[in-house]
Order: structure tokens, then sequence, then C-alpha cells
């Protein structure tokens, strides 16, 4: 009844999460609305891109800090933060000072409340109490984001799309209840591990890159609800966590520029997709932060520290802007982006008390590079002074890769009519043929 009454009364977006792509938790939700046979009603609105925020890691945050992430996001083609909520007495502050950096920086930036449900399963009385805390911070700053439900459903109410991790089968039980779903596993290719990975053949193995099967079945099933489809995109998944702490310590497929070919799925299936979450802007944990490491770290330095992702964003506001328009945006500026992990998959670390990660037998030893490019050019990447290979790259953005061996490092020259117009090569990396712990996290290297 509690939760009801606080669906009812939020007047933002909500999407009820889980933390992380863990299948057997269950996401609990209401109706938000008496049951009904009546089918939703399919919102004609604009396409958004938002960015899954982890307010948990923002206890040292002051409202200037909020407002440099806010504009950072905005910048790069990011138009509201998902914000992960849990039970910390102090969460609802920080969410105020969020709402009210928006507010301020007069870019219209959307924020609602996605309820991590690991944190507050909504089963006591402390539950019910985090709760009202955050129906008292929404009620008070809402700022743009009434606009954003109102282009969403058409009313100033709750739009309500979850994450329930349920089959698709089942989602005709759900009329009456959720105005959408959100497809959290869509972001990485989570079928394929260690076990798995030999079962498939090198072409379905590639297409299973960026396209995920699921958006097909989340969409279909949608269908005779007329709901909004929230897809998940990611750069990267892997976390390092001991049986005595948080208990994860796995890996999921990233490789061959999962970003970019998820994104480019995305695009080409825009009409079908309303909305797209990047996963995540500052969940450290997992590895997938493409915002600036800043804040309190859930414990995750060993893996984070001297591991900037910022380089990321370049990439979100490409495809952000084709996502959102259809047109993939015209290249202003050369640039280079590419990113590796620090060591061989395959490299020892018999220091690191946790072990290696579930699934390392599935990562590549290679460093990925994207390309854009104002106008033909050639693009020479050495990963040795031994290896080394050209690539002729046209006007655009081209994916490039070039395998990596211990001790090797990241090195790409673009040339133009002779002239070398970008040399990209970070001094502070080394792939690092025997490291102190397992690190799988991608160092990402980007040109001025």
């Amino acid at each position: 009844m509690l939760v009801i009454f606080v669906l009812l009364t939020l007047s933002f977006f909500v999407d009820v999460s889980l933390s992380g792509p863990i299948s057997n938790r269950v996401a609990y939700a209401a109706s938000t609305s008496p049951a009904s046979s009546m089918p939703l009603t399919k919102r004609d609105s604009p396409k958004y891109v938002v960015a899954h925020f982890m307010v948990g890691n923002t206890y040292p945050y002051t409202q200037q800090d909020w407002l440099s992430d806010i504009c950072l996001a905005h910048q790069s083609g990011i138009d509201g933060f998902a914000l992960n909520v849990g039970k910390d007495p102090w969460q609802p502050q920080q969410v105020a000072n969020a709402y009210q950096a928006a507010q301020q920086s007069g870019t219209g930036f959307k924020l609602f409340l996605s309820f991590d449900m690991t944190s507050l399963p909504c089963n006591n009385a402390d539950d019910a109490d985090a709760l009202r805390a955050y129906i008292a911070t929404t009620q008070l700053n809402r700022g743009g984001t009434t606009q954003f439900l109102q282009q969403l459903s058409g009313k100033n109410a709750v739009y309500f799309v979850p994450s329930f991790f349920v089959d698709t089968k089942d989602f005709q039980t759900l009329r009456g209840v959720i105005d959408g779903l959100f497809n959290w596993n869509s972001g990485w290719p989570i079928q394929v591990n260690s076990s798995s990975i030999g079962l498939f053949k090198a072409a379905a193995l590639d297409g299973l890159i960026g396209g995920a099967a699921t958006d097909k079945e989340y969409i279909d099933g949608l269908k005779p609800l007329g709901g909004s489809y929230m897809a998940a995109v990611s750069p990267w998944f892997f976390t390092h966590y001991s049986p005595e702490t948080y208990n994860k310590n796995w890996i999921y497929l990233s490789d061959d520029h999962l970003y970019a070919r998820r994104w480019d799925y995305l695009v080409r299936f825009r009409n079908q997709i309303d909305i797209v979450e990047v996963v995540s802007w500052n969940d450290f944990g997992e590895s997938h932060y493409v915002g600036p490491i800043k804040g309190a770290q859930p414990n995750s330095q060993a893996w984070v520290d001297g591991f900037d992702h910022t380089g990321w964003l370049n990439l979100t506001s490409y495809y952000a802007t084709a996502f959102k328009t259809g047109v993939y945006p015209t290249i202003t500026k050369d640039q280079i982006l590419m990113w590796s992990r620090p060591h061989p998959a395959l490299a020892d670390a018999p220091d690191d008390p946790v072990g290696r990660p579930n699934n390392y037998q599935i990562a590549s030893d290679k460093i990925s590079v994207i390309v854009f490019a104002k106008s033909p050019a050639t693009v020479t990447l050495s990963t040795s002074s031994t290896h080394s290979k050209k690539f002729n790259v046209t006007a655009g953005a081209t994916k490039l890769t070039l395998p990596i061996e211990a001790g090797g490092f990241m090195k790409a020259v673009l040339k133009r009519n002779s002239q070398t117009i970008i040399d990209l090569e970070p001094k502070d990396f080394r792939f690092d043929p025997s490291p102190s712990s397992y690190n799988f996290n991608a160092f990402v290297a980007c040109s001025s």
C-alpha cells in the first residue's frame, strides 16, 4: 500500500531497477493506476539519452560537483540522469542538491529516480521511511522534469518504466502496472561466458557484439501494451570484489568495440526505441563509468584509480546525436580514441587474494581504436616496436583494432597529405606481463 502511495504521489519519471545485471533478483513494484484491460498509449515523443548515476557514490559531493557533472553530461549529448538511490539517510539531500544543480545549469537537464531494490526492497518500515524522504525531496525540487514527464506521458503524473527480470511472455501480466520497461541486460552480450563461448561460431559471436536478441523480445512483448522501450548501452564490465565484501568477480565480453557497435545497433533501430540509458555515469565498482572519477568509490580504487574513461564521452556525444536525430553528425575535428586492458588476459597475479575474474578466458589481447576523421587520411597503429599496421580511413567514424602482446604499448598516428595531424601515445600505459593484481578495467586514451 505504501509503495502504491509513493508511486502515485511522485511527479517524475520512475525507473525501478537493480544496481547491476544480476538475473536471480527481482525488482518489486506496484501499480501506478488501477489495473485496466485498456492498452497503454504509445507516446509519440522525442528520443532521449540518459545515464545511470549512482547516488551512493556521492557522499562528499557539493552542489558544484553536481553542476559540473550535469554540464559535462549535457555537453556530451546526455539529457538526464537516472538517480540510483538506496537507503542511506544522507542520499535524499544529495538528490535535492542534484535537482537544484540541474535548475542552476539552465540546460533543461532531466532527473528521475531509479530505486535500487537491492537496497530498498520495500519490505519493512525503514524502507518506507526512506521512500518518504525521497518523496519530500522531489516534491520540493521538480525543476524541468515535469516537462519531461509530460512529453513522455501527456500528463503530469508518474511514468513507470521498471527493470523487471521476468520472462517476456509474462509482460501481459503487467498491464495496468507499467508504462514501459527497461532492458538492463541488453547492454552486454551476457550469454557469452567461459562455458558458452566455444558453442558460438565466429560469425554468430560477432553478431552478438552490440546487437541484443532481447531487444526484439522486449519490443514484441511491449507491442500489445503500447508501452515505451528503454534500451541499455554500456562500454565495459569488470568487477572484482571478494566473497567477504560484495562477492562479485567477473567480466562480460566488452571487446570488439562493444560501445560503438551497440550504439550503431540502437541508431539503426531507433524507431522502435524510445529511450537509451547509458550504463553508467559513475558505477566505478563495475568499471562501466563514462564520467570523471570523483566522489566516494565503493572500495574499487584498486582497479579504477588511474583509469579515466571520459574519452568515451566523445563517443557518447557522437552516437547520442545520431540516435536522437537519425543522422550521424559530420566530423568537424580529427580525433582518435583508443583503449585496452592493462595486462594480458592470461597474465598471472598470484598475490591477488580475490583471484582471476570469472569469464577471463573470453577477453582478447588487442587494442580498440575509434578514428573520427574530417576527411580521408591514413592511420598507423603500433603496439610494439615491431608490430604496426597502416589503415586508410574515410571521413566519419572508423573502428580499428590491433593485437597487443605483453610489454606492449598503444600508439596511433593520423596523417593527411604527408602531414602528421595526431600522434597519440599514452606514456603511462604498458601492457604489463606481471601485474600485482587482476585488473580487467579499460585504460582509455583520447587525443585533444
